[in-house]
């Protein structure tokens, strides 16, 4: 199975178990810009589990929208697993939802650093209470495969997510 196959199968299960269990779900994605909630709401019925979807590609809007503190953006970067959590827990209080996921990281071509190489990508998933953030340093093949690769990783952790 490619990793399109693999986004399009694990849209649909997402969209299956919350629309069975009730659940709500918002994204709150930087790097990938918008391709999770995309792959959610590909599926007929989505619009049953995803509340809200945010595209926060600059800092100002990780900062005004997502609440994400200043001092995370100064000390550690937008490429941190602080800000992935501020950014998930931001999109989860600002929707209502049940669970919310985020994502920022360096997709290249540029923009990498020794801590930080371009296919590194921080990931969050939380929901009532409980929130999982992970580092990922997916192969540099290109900017879109990045993309895509953190998009399916981060569908993979939303459908291993216990509540």
């Amino acid at each position: 199975m490619d990793v399109y196959e693999s986004i399009r199968e694990s849209a649909r299960k997402i969209v299956e178990q919350c629309t069975k269990r009730g659940f709500k779900i918002a994204t709150a994605e930087s790097c990938t810009g918008g391709m999770i909630s995309a792959a959610i709401t590909s599926v007929s019925g989505s619009s049953a589990v995803i509340e809200l979807g945010v595209c926060s590609y600059s800092n100002r809007i990780k900062r005004e929208v997502l609440g994400v503190s200043e001092k995370t953006l100064e000390a550690l970067s937008e490429y941190s697993r602080e800000c992935v959590e501020e950014m998930a827990n931001g999109v989860l209080k600002l929707s209502g939802a049940d669970l919310a996921v985020s994502t920022s990281g360096v997709a290249g071509p540029s923009g990498g650093t020794a801590e930080n190489p371009v296919g590194t990508v921080y990931i969050c998933v939380c929901g009532r209470g409980k929130t999982i953030s992970e580092k990922f340093v997916f192969p540099d093949k290109g900017r879109d495969n990045i993309r895509a690769a953190a998009t399916e990783k981060a569908l993979l952790m939303l459908l291993g997510f216990e509540l």
